[in-house]
């Protein structure tokens, strides 16, 4: 489609990371393993959570939904890039490109809920440690995670309904390797203030901030109250609660910022395109590890599943 034209589109083409014929099989390769091993890693962490009662904890049901977060958003962001790989197909309905820009941008925003949702049980846990399971309780649980759900889905869906309602597109060249949203709307020849004011409102303040600010809260009394233990070891013990989920949240925000909240020239898109593969696909993969090498009670049911294994 010529960009001077100005017309409704049926569907959209995606570029891919690199328009090199000689790298297309490389980049597939190298997507293909960091799927396979993100979704081996964030598999395992939630089936170890689901058979181990020992993992049964407010904690470990939220790095369950962090990680089942991690295969949803990788496999809605990557799924069109190892089609191309396989097929050589880059076209995607109009329809498609909605729900992935839909779908991304729900299950995005509800990781940083769901971070937010760990800081507080994070904060009951180490500043009102005798209420903690009172507090903390199945019920409680659910229901902030519902709540994370819920708003994710219902925070992204004006944002689509906008976009869906533009007329015309001056291309359907996507220069990306997934339909990102900001691509879109640069493609897009109808008024689009109203939508940017509105993405720039929701994932500056509602998505970004709000959740940054609270987990900022959490860890002031956290740290306060760390700073009260009388012995080094039971400070040491208590921030160690805290470094897995401490780790994980700093890597997303770092990522969703740099990508999100920075102006896309076409002087950056390789750049913005590479970081978008970061988060994309390195950061599934990095929570699983995070969670597994520094976190000593999912290395012990581990070696009681391998145990159990070969005893039977």
């Amino acid at each position: 489609m010529d960009q001077s034209n100005q017309t409704m589109v049926t569907f959209f083409i995606i570029k891919g990371i690199s328009d090199v014929p000689e790298l297309q099989a490389p980049i597939f390769f190298f997507v293909y393993l960091i799927y396979l091993f993100t979704l081996g890693g964030n598999m395992t962490i939630v089936l170890l959570i689901c058979l181990d009662h020992h993992l049964h904890t407010p904690m470990y049901f939220f790095v369950a939904n962090l990680s089942i977060l991690d295969i949803s958003s990788m496999t809605v962001s990557l799924h069109k890039i190892l089609l191309i790989g396989l097929t050589g197909n880059h076209v995607m309905s109009y329809l498609s490109c909605m729900a992935q820009i839909f779908f991304y941008g729900s299950f995005t925003t509800n990781e940083l809920f769901i971070l937010t949702a760990m800081s507080y049980d994070r904060y009951v846990a180490i500043c009102n440690p005798l209420r903690y399971t009172a507090i903390m309780n199945h019920k409680v649980c659910a229901l902030l995670a519902a709540v994370c759900w819920g708003l994710s889905f219902i925070e992204v869906m004006p944002v689509v309904v906008l976009l869906a309602g533009f007329s015309c597109y001056k291309s359907n060249i996507v220069n990306h390797f997934f339909c990102d949203i900001l691509y879109v709307v640069q493609l897009s020849c109808s008024d689009t203030s109203v939508l940017q004011v509105l993405f720039l409102i929701q994932g500056t303040i509602f998505v970004t901030l709000c959740p940054i600010l609270a987990i900022i809260l959490s860890y002031i009394f956290i740290i306060g109250t760390i700073l009260k233990i009388s012995t080094s070891a039971g400070r040491r013990k208590a921030f160690y609660t805290c470094s897995s989920h401490l780790a994980v949240f700093i890597l997303l925000c770092t990522t969703v910022i740099f990508q999100y909240l920075k102006p896309i020239t076409t002087d950056s898109l390789g750049y913005n395109k590479l970081l978008s593969l970061v988060n994309t696909a390195t950061v599934p993969l990095f929570n699983p590890l995070i969670y597994s090498l520094k976190n000593k009670d999912v290395k012990s049911s581990v070696k009681r599943k391998l145990h159990f294994c070969r005893v039977n």
